[in-house]
């Protein structure tokens, strides 16, 4: 992208909410109440705590009240982390942030068990929305069952740690013709038809990220040992129970993950063969190395959708109106109100995020885009999550403002299916073509790593005392299972043996990566209805995620008229669709 023409190109974006009005207005917390003063946040926490919870109007309005609190606090804390992901090399942002996760974070976890039990306590003697309040009465009583204060200062220091790593990756930039580039914007070397210039693209990014080997090493050493003393506070046998339990997944189990791994195995991988024999065999190459597995195969340039961000904008505003003009609408109403942050720049952290600001009840979002078909593919997957907040606002309880993590997956991994027949927004006839291909192949690669990413987080946490050198094993042995014939990384090991070290999702969020999978499942199905009948399939996908977070996860599939299988059964039938559907656009 051209920086003249992208604001936040070379500075940070100051994401300011001042002129956005509140959903609705508070009526409990005050509105000059300061919010990074822990004595003002504890007192708050405790006038709830010394309600009296005798009648269910009582109940109703301690729920509204703490609902009003908590979104205040979620809406703060989360805009300290937009800030410093947004600018990871400001100091200011970094102790602004570290502030709240060293002090006003393990300061509210008290209060916030206190206030479970209160409720839980109540609602045996009180008239009770036993229906309404389903889902959220199981998620706390797991999370007061779950709870141990010593574990408070723990999760602080994994949350800093998950800091530092932020802060490392943010920082990685190389030399690059000529000029300076971050690791964002060097992915698109890796589109450029010239191999010689890939290769050096790919060592370049490598030969980065080993660099802080070490240092990444040293901080993923002390999260195993950290989520490890978390668990067995929490009386569970290892942190993938622990987690499990934590993030309420109620309704699969870690033998569950298993059999998708082995699906996978069976049905994925093989279709992943295929596409990349057909790759090498379009290239003309014996074997794939990696930096030959996203260049376009018949050698045409790298698709360029846009070069500034408002083309950007413009452009994905128009696609979301050919899905449902409401999602544009939304779309319109986020960039106007400055919830936007899409550019890639030095000191800004990697990936992409949608988060929810649940006081103004608008989502921000923030990608690292330089200009690639990938940029189009992210912002269409954090706009279906961006959707999927603005679908469930009008929820008074926080806790169903959110939906499982996995179905918040399918509402994000839909929107990039159901917006890939107007990507002539862009492109041309033949490079929309490419995009689906890209899209498609690019899915089938991605189920593959979810399972390899499961299954290797299963060994790490099943395993807690391992070496360095045994956690390397794990992931080679791991990626060899799920991996084709068709990449030869001859010379290349000790890279191969790091991938790992660039998937945030470790570090930041451990386990999740499933959903990925599990949503992936979700969202082909509804492609598939789509392709029969694209109102229905909308309605489906609309009617699910307005639910929020007030069904489980198994009805939620069910609302939306999906399967919630994630075995050969389902899999088998979708990875046929899949191919028939390359197989067209192969030709």
């Amino acid at each position: 992208m051209t920086p003249a023409n992208n604001p936040n190109s070379s500075k940070a974006a100051n994401v300011d909410l001042s002129s956005i009005p509140l959903y609705e207005d508070r009526t409990f917390v005050p509105e000059d109440a300061d919010l990074n003063d822990v004595q003002v946040v504890t007192a708050l926490y405790q006038q709830l705590c010394d309600r009296k919870l005798d009648t269910a109007e009582q109940v109703e309005n301690f729920l509204h009240d703490r609902s009003e609190l908590e979104a205040a606090m979620d809406q703060h804390g989360s805009l300290l982390y937009i800030r410093m992901t947004c600018q990871t090399d400001d100091p200011a942002r970094a102790d602004a942030f570290k502030h709240f996760v060293e002090n006003i974070a393990p300061a509210i976890k008290p209060y916030e068990q206190k206030l479970d039990r209160k409720y839980l306590e109540a609602i045996k003697y009180v008239e009770h929305d036993t229906e309404r309040y389903a889902v959220y009465d199981r998620c706390l009583r797991t999370d007061v069952e779950l709870f141990r204060e010593d574990n408070i200062p723990l999760q602080t220091r994994d949350s800093i740690l998950v800091q530092q790593y932020q802060t490392i990756s943010g920082g990685m930039t190389v030399e690059f013709a000529g000029e300076e580039k971050t690791l964002p914007q060097m992915t698109k070397y890796l589109l450029d038809t010239d191999r010689s210039t890939r290769e050096s693209a790919w060592r370049s990014i490598a030969d980065r990220r080993l660099s802080d080997c070490d240092k990444i090493e040293e901080i993923f050493d002390e999260m195993v040992t950290l989520r490890q003393k978390i668990a067995a506070n929490a009386d569970c046998d290892n942190f993938m129970e622990y987690r499990f339990k934590s993030w309420h997944r109620f309704d699969y189990t870690p033998d569950d993950c298993r059999d998708f791994h082995a699906a996978v195995e069976t049905c994925v991988v093989p279709l992943l063969q295929k596409i990349y024999e057909h790759r090498a065999q379009k290239m003309d190459l014996p074997k794939l190395r990696p930096w030959d597995t996203r260049v376009d195969a018949e050698g045409k340039p790298a698709l360029s959708p846009f070069d500034t961000v408002e083309q950007f904008i413009d452009g994905i505003r128009k696609m979301f109106r050919k899905v449902e003009p409401d999602f544009a609408d939304q779309f319109q109403d986020m960039a106007d109100s400055g919830l936007l942050d899409l550019a890639s720049r030095k000191g800004k952290a990697p990936g992409g995020y949608q988060c929810a600001l649940p006081e103004i009840r608008k989502p921000f979002i923030f990608t690292n885009a330089v200009g690639t078909n990938d940029d189009l593919r992210v912002l269409l997957h954090e706009g279906g999550h961006a959707f999927h907040s603005y679908a469930c606002r009008h929820d008074p309880l926080l806790a169903y403002r959110h939906a499982p993590l996995e179905f918040c997956e399918v509402a994000s991994m839909s929107m990039e299916l159901l917006a890939a027949p107007h990507l002539d927004v862009f492109y041309d006839e033949e490079q929309a073509r490419r995009s689906r291909r890209d899209h498609l192949e690019g899915l089938i690669a991605t189920l593959a790593s979810v399972a390899v990413n499961d299954l290797f987080q299963q060994k790490i946490y099943l395993n807690p005392a391992h070496t360095r050198d045994q956690r390397k094993q794990m992931w080679l042995e791991t990626t060899d299972r799920f991996d084709t014939d068709q990449i030869d990384w001859t010379g290349l090991d000790e890279a191969k043996a790091y991938q790992w070290h660039r998937v945030p999702h470790f570090f930041q969020t451990p386990f999740y990566y499933i959903e990925y999978g599990i949503a992936q499942l979700g969202a082909l199905q509804i492609w598939l209805q789509a392709k029969a009948d694209p109102a229905n399939a909308l309605q489906n996908y609309r009617h699910a995620l307005a639910l929020g977070g007030s069904r489980s996860l198994a009805d939620l599939f069910t609302a939306a008229k999906i399967n919630f299988d994630f075995t050969k059964s389902t899999i088998a039938p979708l990875m046929q669709e899949v191919q028939k559907e390359l197989e067209t656009l192969w030709k």
